[in-house]
């Protein structure tokens, strides 16, 4: 497929009068919009501005490629837009950008598609032209300065296949390989890919790319390839398997700067006297000297951490609203003993708390050190996790275990090494388990549970007693939190401690948070019912998806909004949140179960409803005023891109 079958008359917008990011990206989405692309409108842009808020995708040399790959979009497309005075897009080299290619690409996109996109991305890296089309006068030169590149990119691929072999394995010639993957796996994927290749021309070094793309792997890199490579780059901000590179010079960085350092990355790739890499799943244990090259010990830490929190979440939700549902018989129905006693709310309660809350610990601890040693750490950590849970020692000793089994399998895997090769087989069937398994829960009983049980104990303990202007203090600390980031580190920690708290039978802090996490969306949605002048339409029409979000607890759907004014909306939302948990707090609210929204208050806290709602609906007007002030009038130009769009 050729590229102008994405890129056509009708979604070009040539000559831009944005001023900035946003402005740029509101015109390009509403040009998709225009055109037929897209059948949700809001949807592709929050999807946008979601990309954007992982990493600009203003990827430097004047250049930005925002993008997604959604359901809102019905036909992929590409819309095109430049600027000659430039726009502040926030990009990796901190200058201007001019050029603009937004790429829709839907769910389910076809493999000539995606490729037809791959090949964009590979162009713009030529300067002749980004030059031609900066200078462009019309959609149709436009069109033909990039029919033309199209025709050139094929004729290379075509030349690059026939001789792929030739300039690797069947060479004498000193040579590097290199993998590309991004999260979307359409854009950056290509552009580093390209990068790295153009460079290695100049520096007259023979190069092979792997390209992780949205359509699986292209031009795998071989057994051979790889034995007989000086270096490895791995450009990537997705998983990429590595194992394979064990005794190589591998260099990993993140995607972007395959693109933006291409050159610094080829001369370490040809520095033979770097420190090998050692593969998790090899003989021995990841010594981290090139895999964590750009990566500090807290952010490796919290990469952990985060791998155990994600995969225990979907437990702590399931059983938080099956526990929820078993409140909504009467508040004891689940206990036979009781006059309220129901047998179908006593299973759902047994489901919610004695399963799927039993095993929240144990799968905590066992994703962070499968984390950190791979599938060989997954046993002891599960095991160091239930011993944990049954040793009082809750969250902070199973968060402990994980990070101690994990760890600790490492070291069993470096100290094995030296076994005969014949040995290799029971290492991890049986050495690897048993040795792992066995120490850290001698650890874990003896030395670890003890003083972390104390530790436990005593928070618990101090958060019993707290009252008063104290439990109001927690509320606006915890409420807060949910707020400043709205799914990040931030609001991770502090939902963490709230469900730590609530297995150990405290109820404040998951009560505060759950308001908290509440107030956003509703904010975002009040505001735009205050303030209607200062919001387009195409906003105003999220009112109704936001308030919805917000009384199920889902805080995220503010985050496009986040994402485009963080400067104006977190702080807001942060004021209105941690206001709404103080007030729930200080008022006696005590939500029973981690997640569900409002099913969950009139579920488990029947008696405090009418507190629990007089704190979101303060905090969410208290947060809708201070943004709805800070937030300036719509310019003439979004005004008038508004009204085109609903026409």
């Amino acid at each position: 497929m050729r590229i102008t079958e994405l890129l056509t008359k009708d979604t070009i917008a040539m000559d831009l009068t944005a001023s900035d990011k946003n402005g740029v990206i509101d015109v390009l989405v509403d040009q998709l919009n225009q055109a037929g692309k897209l059948n949700d409108i809001t949807s592709f842009k929050e999807a946008i501005h979601n990309r954007e808020s992982q990493s600009t995708t203003g990827i430097g040399e004047g250049i930005a490629i925002p993008h997604a790959k959604v359901a809102a979009v019905n036909t992929p497309a590409i819309a095109f837009g430049k600027s000659k005075e430039g726009v502040d897009y926030q990009s990796l080299d901190m200058q201007p950008a001019h050029l603009f290619f937004m790429i829709a690409a839907p769910e389910g996109g076809a493999q000539t598609h995606l490729d037809a996109l791959a090949k964009l991305s590979g162009i713009l890296m030529d300067e002749n032209v980004r030059a031609s089309l900066l200078h462009a006068d019309s959609p149709e030169e436009v069109l033909s300065i990039i029919d033309k590149a199209d025709d050139e990119a094929t004729e290379e691929e075509a030349a690059e296949a026939q001789g792929a072999a030739a300039s690797t394995t069947d060479s004498n010639e000193p040579y590097i390989l290199a993998v590309t993957a991004c999260p979307t796996g359409i854009a950056h994927t290509y552009m580093a890919r390209d990068a790295l290749k153009k460079q290695a021309e100049k520096m007259n070094v023979k190069i092979k790319v792997e390209t992780n793309g949205s359509g699986g792997i292209k031009n795998h890199l071989t057994d051979e390839d790889i034995k007989n490579a000086t270096g490895v780059i791995v450009a990537a901000d997705v998983h990429v398997e590595t194992d394979r590179f064990d005794g190589k010079n591998v260099v990993e960085v993140p995607v972007a700067d395959g693109i933006k350092r291409p050159e610094e990355l080829i001369h370490l790739a040809q520095d033979t006297s770097r420190k090998p890499f050692v593969a998790k799943n090899g003989s021995t244990a990841n010594t981290g000297a090139a895999s964590n090259e750009k990566q500090g010990v807290g952010k490796t830490i919290y990469k952990h951490l985060m791998n155990g929190v994600s995969n225990m979440l979907p437990l702590v939700i399931a059983g938080g609203i099956l526990m929820a549902i078993a409140f909504l018989f009467g508040a004891n129905s689940f206990d036979p003993k009781s006059s309220e006693y129901n047998a179908f709310a006593e299973q759902l309660w047994n489901i919610g708390n004695k399963s799927a809350f039993m095993f929240i610990i144990p799968i905590l601890a066992g994703y962070i050190a499968r984390s950190i040693a791979d599938k060989p750490g997954f046993a002891a950590g599960l095991v160091g996790g239930l011993l944990a849970s049954n040793g009082d020692s809750g969250f902070i000793g199973g968060i402990i275990a994980g990070f101690l089994a994990g760890y600790l399998t490492l070291g069993i895997k470096k100290l094995t090494s030296g076994m005969p090769q014949s040995l290799e087989g029971l290492k991890p069937t049986l050495i690897f388990p048993v040795l792992s398994v066995s120490i850290t829960g001698l650890l874990m009983i003896y030395i670890i549970n003890p003083p972390a049980s104390w530790l436990n104990n005593t928070l618990l303990n101090g958060l019993q007693s707290l009252s008063g202007t104290n439990i109001m203090l927690l509320g606006l600390v915890v409420g807060a939190m949910m707020a400043i980031d709205m799914g990040g580190p931030f609001n991770k920690a502090a939902y963490v401690f709230s469900v730590a708290a609530l297995t150990e039978g405290n109820a404040a802090p998951i009560t505060a948070a759950m308001i908290g996490g509440m107030v956003p969306p509703l904010a975002i949605a009040t505001a735009m019912l205050i303030f209607r002048k200062k919001f387009t339409k195409e906003q105003k029409g999220s009112i109704v998806p936001n308030y919805v979000m917000g009384l199920s607890f889902i805080t995220e759907g503010a985050i496009p909004f986040a994402a485009a004014d963080p400067l104006r909306v977190i702080p807001s939302m942060m004021v209105g949140s941690g206001v709404a948990g103080a007030i729930a707090l200080g008022l006696g609210s005590s939500i029973q179960a981690p997640h569900g929204g409002i099913i969950v208050i009139l579920g488990t806290d029947f008696g405090h409803v009418l507190q629990s709602l007089i704190a979101i609906i303060i905090g969410s007007i208290v947060a809708a005023i201070i943004y709805g002030l800070l937030k300036p009038k719509l310019t003439q130009a979004e005004i008038q891109t508004s009204e085109a769009m609903n026409e």
